[in-house]
């Protein structure tokens, strides 16, 4: 699929094999009732069996392209200008009848939040077969039969059966698997990938990636590949577009933007990240801030997932806690914040006993533990604008209200960077995804926590954003002194910004200890997995790593 060093690959197709082509494309965003435009002109060729990857830091308008190449605008957007040709059909002339016919059968959507995007109340069986069959492109058996064969290329576990289950009912890296599924149902002529491997672990990243891959090459699929991960767009990508503020920066073939990219910015963009804590040579207390101890948890009566596990966390310190999708991550701090009562063990926070059941915990108790969830989409109410998102904790632990509320949340919002007078009255449909996490991080920081649990608050920004939002956690360390509970799949925010590291396999801990111990060997042999499962900027780097484990394991 990637370009070869002789010139042949899908880049070098004829004209009448290109697919898509948008010409001076222009879109404008909405704000305080005026339309501004956020996307300026862009030209775009897009060929069969091709894959584009888009890059850029969050609100450069990749997602919005994106969406643009199925003739839609999200809400709040409008496309003023240019020309989008899919296949020789004008989507700016076409119907929105037309269009339909178009979506989820011959251009398809992976969207950045798989949680956000499905129906609860539904099996996922049900939401694969019901394009396919609506549609008319193939029957209910038939659309039942083609998602186990998807689910088995994309690594889900019992294939045969977890169609059955409801969204909640999965994890969020199996979610993410279940919706490329379900663009995949019909075969489509282009996908538009929309940051699809955010949610998942490393060592699932690799089994997904290789999937749609194979996907890619076996029907001729031409794909849009958005993603703020450089080293994965390396694998994926044919040719690479770099955006920034809704213009072209660069573009070229993978290989050649990623050995030798021309502008600054590009050049920014795939520096390896540069930030790393000083080492905290401090002597800890005693008394923990947080331990946990022994704790067993459950889901329903049968589904097990923590085993006995035991953790701590010291004042102003980050421990970090890594392991693949289902390993526990997640549920560790569902347990630790009383959203899951433990069956077993306790939680201990100063060395006191905390109720096991959210419901028992006082004010106090609530406000010194918070939590910046996974996926912003579902943790910001849609229809409360930035003022009431982040001064509700503010007046229910503080009592404040008026200009002294008012002051504080644009202190909160310019402490995440964000300008208080353009960002205080929008709602959260009106930011990217990037900006949506800040202001869960900014509404976490409202209520002054000894400790903040960090479930992948990184994962949805761009390299240069998110080494920006650790920075300001960190200061807020050294200013404050608060800990961190740090979950996450990203080794390199490991590397940047923890002192300790806990290793989680199937719902217990198989690693713990410093960071330099832990990541450096000799490594228990699930943490190598984790390690060498990292993607590097190099474009051969996926074959290799599938070809040497496939040998290993013959």
């Amino acid at each position: 699929m990637t370009t070869d060093s002789s010139g042949n690959g899908p880049g070098n197709g004829k004209d009448n094999d290109i697919l898509l082509t948008m010409r001076g494309l222009r879109i404008e965003g909405q704000a305080d009732e005026e339309w501004q435009e956020i996307v300026h002109g862009i030209d775009l060729d897009l060929r069969r069996g091709e894959v584009l990857g888009l890059i850029g830091e969050s609100g450069a308008g990749k997602s919005t392209i994106g969406l643009a190449a199925m003739g839609y605008a999200r809400p709040g957007c409008r496309i003023s200008g240019g020309e989008i040709l899919f296949n020789g059909i004008d989507l700016m002339a076409a119907s929105e009848e037309e269009k339909r016919q178009l979506r989820g059968v011959r251009i398809s959507y992976v969207a950045q939040s798989a949680a956000a995007s499905f129906n609860p109340a539904h099996k996922l069986i049900d939401q694969f077969s019901e394009t396919p069959v609506q549609h008319g492109v193939k029957p209910r058996s038939e659309a039942e039969s083609d998602a186990k064969v998807l689910f088995r290329k994309l690594q889900l576990p019992y294939p045969d059966t977890i169609g059955n289950r409801y969204p909640h009912q999965v994890s969020g890296g199996q979610l993410q698997r279940a919706m490329t599924a379900m663009a995949m149902a019909c075969h489509p002529d282009l996908i538009v990938f929309d940051e699809p491997t955010t949610a998942l672990d490393v060592t699932t990243q690799i089994e997904v990636l290789a999937a749609i891959k194979d996907v890619v090459r076996e029907f001729n699929t031409a794909a849009i590949y958005i993603t703020h991960d450089l080293a994965v767009v390396a694998q994926m990508a044919d040719r690479i577009m770099v955006l920034r503020w809704g213009d072209l920066i660069e573009e070229g073939t993978a290989r050649d933007l990623l050995a030798n990219p021309q502008d600054p910015y590009t050049r920014d963009l795939l520096a390896v990240r540069t930030f790393a804590k000083d080492h905290n040579g401090d002597e800890k207390a005693k008394t923990p801030l947080l331990a946990v101890e022994g704790v067993t948890a459950s889901y329903g009566n049968s589904v097990r997932v923590l085993h006995d596990v035991s953790v701590s966390i010291h004042h102003s310190r980050t421990v970090a806690v890594v392991g693949e999708s289902g390993s526990g991550k997640s549920t560790l701090a569902r347990a630790i914040t009383g959203l899951l009562p433990p069956e077993a063990g306790r939680v201990l926070y100063e060395g006191e006993p905390l109720p096991n059941a959210l419901e028992g915990r006082d004010k106090e108790q609530l406000r010194r533990i918070q939590m910046i969830y996974q996926m912003p989409d579902t943790a910001l109410n849609p229809r409360q604008r930035i003022r009431e998102i982040i001064g509700r904790p503010l007046s229910f632990y503080f009592g404040l209200t008026g200009a002294e509320k008012e002051n504080r949340i644009k202190e909160l919002l310019t402490k995440i960077e964000l300008d208080p007078d353009d960002f205080i009255d929008r709602f959260p449909g009106e930011l990217s995804g990037g900006q949506k996490q800040r202001i869960c991080i900014a509404r976490a920081l409202a209520a002054e926590p000894d400790l903040i649990i960090c479930d992948e608050v990184t994962s949805a920004l761009d390299q240069l954003v998110a080494e920006e939002i650790l920075k300001l956690l960190q200061s807020l360390q050294d200013d404050v002194g608060v800990s961190y509970l740090f979950i996450t799949h990203d080794l390199a925010t490991v590397r940047a910004i923890a002192d300790e590291i806990i290793v989680m396999l199937q719902g217990k801990v198989v690693e713990q200890g410093p960071k330099d111990e832990v990541l450096h060997p000799p490594h228990h042999e699930y943490t190598e997995l984790l390690l060498s499962s990292v993607p590097e900027m190099d474009p051969d780097w996926l074959d290799g790593v599938l070809e040497k484990r496939r040998a290993a394991n013959q």
